[in-house]
């Protein structure tokens, strides 16, 4: 395998996170240790998953069978999530202890809120909570996912702290230019989550034909595309060869044109809930 030297990003606090990671959305709890282990294995340094999807427990005991295995703790860039319900300043402490014990870490490298839940309007109050599980060092980054642009001014405007992330649905049918402006703006990473657009586009027509110049996977043409824009990228997939593929994504480049037409796909198709109006709590 060639090409596997995955650059970092530095965030806005002075922490480096690896730009291509694992993500374990929809991941069965089964299926997590062994998907995890697989890409550790494979040169990933950056898990990431969320209380929601119930697979915290399994990346956990993944991390420990690879510090057995020559991977340390301190070398993986570990990410996970607030869930809805714990929205609050204490509830957020107690969801973080939560969190931590069935990872079985000592701290995490990013912890986020998962969605703003406007009608809730408490995640200025649990993002202080966030920031001073950072202060004693808990938590190395904090941000949130999922967030609109007038969520982000609200928070940034009522704690002072401007979130290291945002991590956003986000693939070429629905780009989030305007988002990621806000990003660039304020100094706001931009992380992907479904960035293969739940696997809709890998049989699109103009990505395959961008991937059959290159000899590459229509996945790797859709990774690259994210590296390319900058944005920092999560493809889940609980097969081994496709971690593999996935991560081997650094010794080619899209060109000008490639970017152009894969830009054409926009659409403004969005897969997932629209944050300003999700509010569920279940």
């Amino acid at each position: 395998m060639t090409g596997l030297s995955n650059p970092t990003l530095v965030l806005n606090d002075g922490n480096s996170i690896p730009t291509v990671g694992l993500g374990v959305w929809q991941t069965p709890a089964e299926q997590t240790r062994q998907a995890v282990e697989a890409a550790l294995s494979t040169g990933y340094r950056h898990i990431d998953t969320a209380a929601a999807y119930q697979n915290e427990t399994q990346v956990g005991e993944a991390l420990k069978a690879a510090a057995d295995n020559g991977v340390a703790r301190e070398d993986v860039f570990l990410v996970t999530k607030l869930w809805n319900a714990e929205h609050g300043y204490d509830k957020a402490l107690k969801a973080f202890d939560a969190s931590a014990k069935r990872l079985d870490v000592d701290y995490v490298d990013l912890y986020l809120i998962h969605w703003p839940m406007p009608e809730v309007n408490l995640f200025v109050e649990t993002f202080k909570a966030l920031a001073a599980l950072r202060d004693e060092g808990r938590v190395r980054s904090i941000g949130v996912s999922n967030f609109a642009p007038e969520h982000l001014r609200t928070l940034v405007d009522g704690t002072g702290v401007v979130p290291a992330v945002n991590q956003i649905e986000l693939h070429p049918r629905f780009p989030q230019q305007e988002l990621r402006e806000v990003h660039a703006e304020l100094g706001i990473a931009t992380e992907a989550w479904s960035p293969l657009g739940q696997g809709a586009l890998l049989s699109d027509p103009t990505v395959v034909a961008v991937a059959e110049a290159h000899g590459k996977t229509p996945a790797q043409v859709l990774i690259r595309w994210h590296l390319q824009l900058g944005n920092i990228v999560i493809p889940k997939s609980v097969n081994p060869d496709r971690i593999a593929s996935n991560f081997d994504v650094f010794d080619f480049e899209l060109t000008a044109q490639d970017i152009e037409s894969i830009a054409t796909l926009d659409d403004g198709t969005r897969l997932g809930p629209d944050p300003r109006t999700f509010n569920w709590t279940g």
